[in-house]
């Protein structure tokens, strides 16, 4: 037998395994979001990814009915938030998204045989789409043809079954994010107009928000007779803003993509979906619905956006080419990409690349890099930005809000209990979040305070000023998150405090504090940068000590050097390799490194993708 038959067998073994042995998902609320449904969809490679076959979905409701799911309405979830009504166990809700015509021909007639409800999300503007007019849907032009009619809503919904949400009325398309062109969500993005070179204001992208929802739920109440109560998010891109604006209208119930189940509060809005895609058929589904998340591993790139930068625009979108070949190329699961320029690289930040109310920007440039490496690499982007090393162009407010270090060569901060810091650097990540479809936050490592600093100002204890600095930048991830829901914070860690517990006095950091207080903390796993004689053995302690935090190795990012800054020479790559084989092998679950130099190709790529792919099988794309 050969070597791939072997490796094919064995792949089918396990996920046989996972779909059959592992316990089911923990009970709460599964949301099931699907597109279109046809009889001629293909196993799998579809030129529609969001397709799913009629035979693959009726299997689909029999396996959730022959494993126990409880279909129930969108008014079961609502009375459930009341406390009105108890959600049976395993209680799914299924949602379509788009007003596609398959929902009448191809779905409605299931959900009467199973007598299951759904909730049909459509995007007014194309329900009875006039003759003649197109929609780029993706795989080819849609038509009137291929959307609902009202007539056909009124159907579905007269019968029990159906719930009619808003889609949005004209939202679901890109438009201008950036001054390089790249299209990112309607919902979430303030347009940029190249003639007059300005971003959307605030209050104009809201108000254009509040216009689209008020003629999409007004559309859906006369021509239905009932307003919507639920907004389906156009690729569930929306922000509190845009949700408080669904309130408003009485669309207290939003969705998203991101997770699989949750248990039902008093807050419907940004309810966790499962998108079915590839035309899943049963194994797919009880594997998506039963594997554990957690065990999934992180492999992530941090990387250097002054790199990419250049003052002619030629070579800058030369470089951002590269990178994202690059990072295709290796197939990590994320890249924690610099948002900050720090051209002096003494640690702080000079100016920004992104439009902001405090610094300089350097280049309108983070977004289009983010959105590049997001549509085109396929990785998960955190931006990566200081918490208190803003260098403030005003030289007397920056006197005024420093904290000043009695080590000369110590990284600039800002004073964090001084109200002015907090808000500076607060409004900083909002701009951020404002102008940058992200994913996640990466914390830099200057987020530190020595026991000798701000002393009478800063609390006495290590413990105290440890959580003091998690508090800040806790409130950092509020400002952010006010137009980016569910972003995953991630901490920078120096390894002398897992090491040497003591030192958290030196630095107020303290690595079982950070894994209570973020989704990650990224440790600084570099053994050249501490002087150590013995890099091995150093690194093997330090992945003892992080194990025996609580949940250390689920929650550690081991995060490695490529270059001796000593010497400014690189790491050899087999000893890299080693290093990375190590850590998965005693345990370590999570492993990044910093700096991967995309211009010089280091680490070079075939080490790179062998070493840190998150690919079961690593190989190069064509």
């Amino acid at each position: 037998m050969s070597r791939r038959a072997i490796f094919v067998l064995t792949h089918a073994l396990a996920l046989l395994l996972a779909v059959f042995a592992a316990p089911a998902a923990a009970s709460g609320l599964l949301v099931l979001s699907y597109h279109d449904v046809r009889d001629d969809v293909a196993r799998k490679g579809d030129a529609d990814l969001y397709a799913v076959s009629t035979q693959n979905f009726a299997a689909h409701l029999d396996w959730l009915a022959g494993h126990g799911y409880r279909p129930v309405s969108l008014d079961d979830v609502i009375a459930a938030s009341r406390g009105e009504r108890t959600l049976p166990d395993k209680a799914v809700l299924l949602t379509f998204d788009d007003g596609l015509r398959s929902v009448y021909t191809r779905v409605f007639p299931l959900l009467r045989a199973y007598g299951y409800p759904a909730l049909v999300a459509v995007v007014t503007d194309w329900v009875d789409l006039p003759p003649g007019r197109t929609i780029d849907y993706g795989p080819r032009p849609f038509d009137r043809d291929d959307f609902l009619t009202w007539e056909q809503l009124r159907e579905m919904q007269a019968s029990g079954l159906v719930e009619v949400a808003s889609h949005s009325h004209d939202l679901h398309h890109g438009v201008n994010a950036n001054p390089q062109g790249n299209t990112t969500p309607a919902a979430v993005t303030r347009i940029y107009d190249p003639q007059r070179r300005r971003y959307e204001s605030e209050a104009e992208y809201l108000a254009r928000i509040r216009r689209d929802l008020a003629t999409s739920a007004g559309t859906i109440e006369r021509e239905l007779g009932r307003r919507p109560r639920a907004m389906v998010w156009p690729y569930a891109a929306y922000s509190s803003q845009t949700n408080r604006i669904a309130d408003e209208l009485g669309m207290r119930v939003t969705f998203d993509l991101e997770g699989r189940s949750q248990k039902v509060t008093g807050d419907l809005h940004g309810l966790a979906r499962l998108l079915l895609m590839d035309n899943p058929n049963v194994g797919d589904l009880a594997y998506e619905l039963r594997h554990d998340e957690e065990l999934e591993g992180l492999r992530g790139l941090q990387i250097d956006l002054d790199y990419v930068y250049d003052p002619d625009p030629e070579q800058a979108a030369r470089n951002l080419d590269k990178l994202v070949e690059r990072v295709k190329q290796i197939g990590p699961t994320h890249v924690f990409l610099q948002a900050f320029a720090d051209p002096d690289g003494n640690g702080s930040a000079d100016a920004l690349y992104f439009p902001n109310r405090h610094l300089p920007m350097r280049a309108d440039l983070f977004n289009r890099v983010a959105w590049q490496l997001r549509t085109r690499a396929e990785v998960k982007v955190f931006a990566w930005l200081p918490v208190l090393g803003f260098e403030l162009p005003d030289p007397a407010q920056r006197q005024e809000l420093a904290i000043h270090s009695r080590n000369p060569a110590e990284t600039f901060r800002l004073d964090p209990f001084k109200p002015q810091t907090r808000r500076i650097v607060s409004e900083i990540y909002e701009d951020l979040a404002v102008n940058s479809y992200i994913e996640g936050l990466l914390f830099h490592d200057d987020a530190l305070l020595r026991e000798d600093e701000l002393v009478g100002v800063a609390p006495a204890t290590p413990t105290a000023r440890t959580q003091a600095l998690i508090d800040f930048t806790l409130e950092l991830h509020r400002a952010a998150g006010k137009w980016r829901p569910k972003l995953v914070t991630v901490r920078n860690l120096f390894a002398a405090p897992v090491l040497q517990p003591g030192s958290e006095a030196w630095f107020a950091q303290r690595l079982d504090a950070f894994n209570r207080a973020y989704d990650y903390t990224a440790v600084m796993a570099m053994p050249w940068m501490e002087g150590s004689r013995e890099p091995q053995a150093w690194l093997d302690r330090l992945l003892e000590e992080v194990a025996r935090s609580p949940d250390g190795l689920a929650r550690t990012v081991f995060e490695l050097q490529t270059v001796d800054w000593r010497t400014d020479r690189p790491i050899p790559t087999e000893r890299l390799k080693a290093q990375v084989r190590r850590l998965l092998a005693r345990g370590a679950r999570h492993v990044a490194w910093y700096p991967d130099n995309f211009i010089d190709d280091v680490p070079p790529l075939r080490d790179a993708r062998e070493a840190i792919s998150a690919r079961s099988f690593p190989y190069i794309e064509r």
